[in-house]
């Protein structure tokens, strides 16, 4: 024995082994008591050789059965069998031929090419690793004439029924090898239940049933069937289950016990038949130890009461039958110890929220500790819900919250003393994925990319893992993970499966799944094969090529007509997905050759190769042309046109075509012409537009195709002869007028009747100051009309109009053209509207008449109204004129006002619409003057143009500022102050001579121009009492704007009332207060 070590080395290189075989038992002994081990059987392995025999050579007849036996040396352990020949290469089994368990080989029947002289045993010694050989058998198979199929019969085992004994745990391998001719069928049955599915097999051929894992429900009868086309065989196997001990709950445990504790030992087993319980202490058989007073025992247990110091001790328990036994060890402890916990102390325990969270407190005392938890400060016990305390001291939440987190305190006590150990809760957030990964179908040589975005505890760390039908991703760079996703490039078929994303940290993991399914094109059809060959039709089958995961939707079936257009494939029809057969109609005098495409949601495959070569007889054509029409191209001719025949449709060589006609009222003989394959003929002579029968009628070599069915024409048109006669005018109202006509008679129309074509015409206006007309209109009414409307016509005014009629070869000769004259309509809105001459309570308005009178101008009238700064409208003026005036002055108005204006015309049919125009009043005398401005209702202050110009404006004062200040400082004069020095006027003071500021605008607000008006061209400026005015810059008495309101002249001309070097200042430096005035006189 190897010192300090329970370990026995036993050294056979000086003896033989066989001398140490037999039983051992190791006892293990120490003041506490003995324990003692399993016992230990030590045998020596053996491989013996084969006895030397002569085996003889086996005759057998063909079609008999035949068992060639093995027998090997017994060996320890059992050999396993095989069957070799010469060149060492095993022999072939099948329902046939097959190998026992036994290692026997079986031949339901044998054959003639089962004769050879190598059939050889090989028996292999596992644990000598040697391999020992039978003598080679001959087998010699010779024919039998007679008839040698026959029934099954059982091999074995033999007769109708047979036992079989297995233990519990042990694996079940029944066996029914039968003979027969042809080779009977085997099949197995639980006569008695059903197998249990997960634990069994079939092997050799389903001649032998194997059940792993043997338990007491596989108790029953077996049967297993032999069964051919003679007839059947049955033998019936009953299984009988035992049981070596096995353990219950587990082998006892060690026990400790204070000084005056009870406490019991318990052996508690089974086993079949009933195993017995003997018990041992310190190796030595109860019975012969010595006596305790607090030691009874009952069968399976031992109960200690009252135990004593001193009074420790080992005890054996061995449960055994005739299959085996148990042992094992319990150490039975007495003994005084104060509480200790074995938890690490400030041991952290993490744990998933919504997860239970076990906090353990081990500890080892005697008597038993008991275990009290306290929560941060220990106000209170955590005995209650929803804390669970175990037996062991283990504290339990069943649902673990965030507000469980915190430090926990567990303390152990007994009669001896206690102990306490803190320890730590965090309850952490569960990890999820939050965008699972999506079902994918990807064409082959896309991309798939699956998404598994996932949320997780942030002092967790995470890891990212993602599978493939529960394996790992293959080692190729098409396939890239980062954070968040799984991509794969280029994929093909091989990358098909199941990918499951698995977020893994510490505590927990989530995953999530997706199918990847890859889609292709379908592969081309195969094996077409022609079939029922006929004339007109025959049978198309094929085999259908892999879908690539996505079904076949249809088939399409072309054809090539190797004939008259070789080369080229013509779609002939299409079948559903799930059909593999065509019936094809054809057609006469063709060549076909037939090929298969098949269509999934992909696209198509490629066609399959092209079929065999089939070739109908020629016949005479099945149908005539289509679209046969008479036309005429000219007035004496007839063109008859069709559409020919296809080369599939002639049915055969030789095509032409037979046209006939005939005038359809004198209903005489047809007249025809044959003609080769084209697709019209010309008909010459013929009346101007006559009415024609028409028909054309196919044939060839081989006769003609059916009677042609009637069509109808008619030869060439020419121009109408006559004109629309009794033509007739009746107005409506001033723009609109019908006109009414009598049809031209069909046989001078000579074609057919298109419509009728209205020109008309405007002579020239009823009132003496409009020009003249003459620019002609054109209505065109299609069919049989006998009159028709003219819209839009001008009021007051002398109209003039002719009809025609038209057919498809042009117009036919006018009608005598006819007068009429529209009534008065309302006139149009004046020409112009202007407001002259403003003042501090009148305004002057002139206007123009308007440029479509309508009519006679009876009169105007002019409507006004206030408008305040809220664009809100007063009361409502209205002032009727005459119709020879064009101006007028309103007087008593409100000073520095906005008006708006109201202008319209009147005839006797009433008033037209009015011209609109807006103007203010000018301000009171003192203030700064203002002007009249004209607008067409928009608030420039609130244009983009108008924001931008003020900026600009706002900008130019600023750097005047700045070069007025330079100007100051240099002591350099500044021209403009001379200027403004010269007025006495304090409102036109715009800088003080001390600091060269601007003093504060003092003109009112309400006085200021209408925000959003426009200065017309031709307005007048009055000058005030100031010197200083827009007009000391112009040339004259006149302020001057451009069309745009710009104020012409304003640094150019020299003022009368200036000098010279006033004039030359004023050009070259102008006061910022007059570039202002100009601004607002501009807006």
């Amino acid at each position: 024995m190897r010192p300090r070590s329970g370990t026995l080395v036993m050294d056979i290189s000086k003896e033989k082994a066989e001398h140490y075989e037999g039983v051992y038992q190791c006892t293990a002994r120490n003041e506490h008591g003995t324990a003692v081990s399993n016992n230990i059987v030590i045998r020596q392995s053996r491989s013996p050789l084969w006895s030397k025999e002569r085996i003889e050579p086996v005759i057998v007849e063909e079609g008999v059965s035949l068992v060639l036996p093995c027998r090997p040396p017994a060996g320890l352990p059992p050999p396993i069998i095989f069957w070799m020949d010469n060149n060492f290469q095993r022999l072939p089994q099948s329902h046939r031929v097959s190998q026992s368990l036994n290692g026997d080989l079986y031949f339901s029947n044998v054959l003639r090419e089962d004769s050879r002289n190598d059939y050889i045993c090989y028996a292999r010694f596992p644990h000598t690793q040697t391999i020992q050989q039978k003598q080679p058998i001959t087998v010699r198979v010779f024919n039998s004439k007679s008839d040698y199929e026959r029934r099954p019969t059982f091999l074995i085992p033999s007769g109708p029924s047979s036992s079989k004994l297995v233990l519990r745990g042990q694996v079940l391998e029944l066996e029914c090898i039968a003979g027969g001719l042809p080779t009977p069928e085997i099949s197995w049955i639980k006569v008695s239940g059903d197998f249990p599915t997960k634990r069994t097999s079939f092997l050799h051929y389903q001649k032998t049933l194997s059940i792993v894992n043997v338990s007491e429900s596989d108790v029953g009868d077996y049967r297993c069937t032999a069964k051919n086309q003679h007839g059947s065989a049955h033998h019936t196997i009953h299984v009988t289950v035992k049981a070596a001990p096995y353990w219950i709950t587990g082998p006892p445990r060690n026990l400790v016990l204070a000084p005056g504790e009870t406490g019991k030992l318990t052996c508690l087993a089974s086993g079949t038949p009933k195993p017995a319980v003997t018990w041992a202490m310190n190796g030595i058989p109860i019975e012969n130890s010595p006596e305790d007073v607090s030691r009874k025992v009952e069968d399976d247990t031992i109960i200690f009461t009252d135990v004593q110091s001193g009074s420790s001790a080992v005890y054996q328990c061995t449960i055994a039958n005739e299959y085996g036994y148990l042992l094992s060890n319990a150490f039975v402890n007495v003994l005084s110890e104060s509480p200790r916990v074995l938890t690490q102390a400030n041991k952290v325990f993490q744990v998933i929220r919504n997860h239970p969270a076990l906090i353990d407190c081990h500890s080892f005392g005697s008597p038993i500790p008991k275990i009290t938890w306290f929560k941060d400060s220990r106000s209170s016990t955590l005995d209650g819900d929803p804390y669970v305390l175990h037996d062991n001291g283990t504290l339990e939440i069943p649902i673990a919250q965030a507000h469980n987190s915190g430090k926990y305190t567990c303390v152990a006590r007994n009669p001896l003393g206690n102990f306490e150990n803190h320890v730590y809760l965090e309850v952490k957030e569960p990890t999820r994925i939050l965008k699972q990964p999506e079902y994918k179908v990807v064409k082959r040589g896309r991309e798939a990319v699956f998404e598994c975005k996932v949320k997780h505890d942030a002092s967790l760390i995470p890891t990212m893992t993602w599978l493939r039908d529960d394996g790992e991703l293959p080692d190729d760079e098409r396939f890239i993970v980062d954070s968040h996703s799984l991509t794969i490039t280029d994929v093909t078929e091989s990358d098909e499966g199941m990918y499951t994303c698995i977020m893994n940290t510490t505590l927990d993991h989530d995953s999530a799944s997706a199918q990847l399914t890859v889609v292709e094109r379908p592969d081309a059809p195969t094996d077409l094969e022609l079939t029922d060959k006929k004339d007109r039709s025959i049978q198309l089958t094929w085999t259908p090529g892999d879908e690539h995961n996505s079904p076949i939707q249809m088939f399409l079936i072309q054809y090539e007509d190797s004939l008259h257009h070789h080369g080229h494939w013509h779609n002939l029809t299409e079948v559903p997905g799930t059909k593999t057969t065509a019936h094809l109609k054809l057609s006469p005098f063709v060549h076909y050759t037939f090929r298969v495409l098949a269509l999934n949601a992909v696209g198509f495959s490629h066609s399959s190769f092209p079929s065999r070569m089939y070739k109908t007889k020629a016949a005479a054509p099945d149908e005539n042309p289509t679209g046969v029409e008479g036309l005429g191209t000219q007035h004496n001719n007839l063109v008859i046109s069709w559409k020919p025949l296809t080369s599939l449709q002639s049915n055969g060589p030789g095509l032409q075509y037979k046209v006939m006609w005939r005038q359809k009222a004198r209903d005489g003989d047809w007249s025809s012409v044959s003609v080769a394959n084209v697709s019209k003929f010309v008909v010459s002579g013929t009346p101007t537009f006559a009415a024609y029968e028409i028909k054309v009628q196919s044939l060839n070599d081989y006769g003609n195709g059916p009677e042609p069915t009637l069509a109808h024409g008619f030869s060439g048109e020419d121009l109408p002869v006559a004109a629309p006669s009794n033509v007739q005018a009746m107005v409506v109202n001033s723009t609109l007028v019908e006109v009414h006509w009598d049809p031209v008679s069909p046989k001078l129309i000579r074609g057919h009747l298109r419509g009728y074509k209205v020109y008309y015409w405007r002579q020239r206006s009823l009132h003496k100051h409009n020009p003249h007309h003459a620019e002609k209109q054109i209505l065109t009414f299609g069919g049989e009309h006998s009159r028709g409307m003219l819209p839009d016509l001008h009021p007051f005014s002398l109209y003039s109009f002719n009809v025609r009629v038209f057919n498809d070869k042009g117009e036919g000769p006018a009608s005598p053209s006819q007068d009429f004259e529209t009534p008065e309509g309302v006139p149009g809105m004046p020409s112009s509207l202007i407001i002259t001459n403003p003042n501090l309570d009148s305004l002057t308005l002139e206007w123009g008449p308007p440029h479509d009178r309508n009519g006679r101008i009876t009169g105007y009238t002019l409507k006004y109204q206030p408008v305040n700064n809220s664009n809100e409208l007063g009361q409502m003026e209205e002032l009727a004129l005459p119709d020879n005036e064009t101006s007028v002055t309103l007087l008593n108005l409100k000073y520095s006002t906005r008006y708006k204006f109201y202008l319209n015309a009147k005839t006797g049919r009433g008033e037209g619409p009015a011209v609109t125009q807006e103007a203010v009043t000018i301000m009171d005398e003192g203030k700064s003057s203002n002007l009249a401005v004209t607008s067409r209702q928009v608030d420039i202050a609130t244009q983009g143009w108008f924001i931008g110009l003020m900026c600009a404006i706002a900008l130019l004062i600023l750097i005047l500022l700045i070069i007025c200040f330079i100007q100051r400082n240099k002591g350099g004069k500044y021209p403009v102050k001379e200027k403004e020095d010269a007025h006495t006027d304090a409102e036109f003071q715009p800088m003080k001579d001390e600091d060269c500021t601007f003093v504060e605008y003092s003109d009112n607000e309400d006085h200021k121009p209408l925000k959003g008006s426009r200065t017309p061209s031709h307005a007048t400026v009055k000058r005030d009492d100031s010197e200083d005015s827009l007009v000391d810059y112009g040339e004259g008495g006149d302020g001057q704007f451009n069309e745009d309101g710009s104020f012409i002249g304003q640094y150019s001309g020299k003022s009368g009332s200036r000098d010279t070097a006033e004039g030359h200042e004023s050009s070259e430096a102008p006061s910022p207060i007059n570039a202002m005035n100009s601004l607002n006189s501009f807006v």
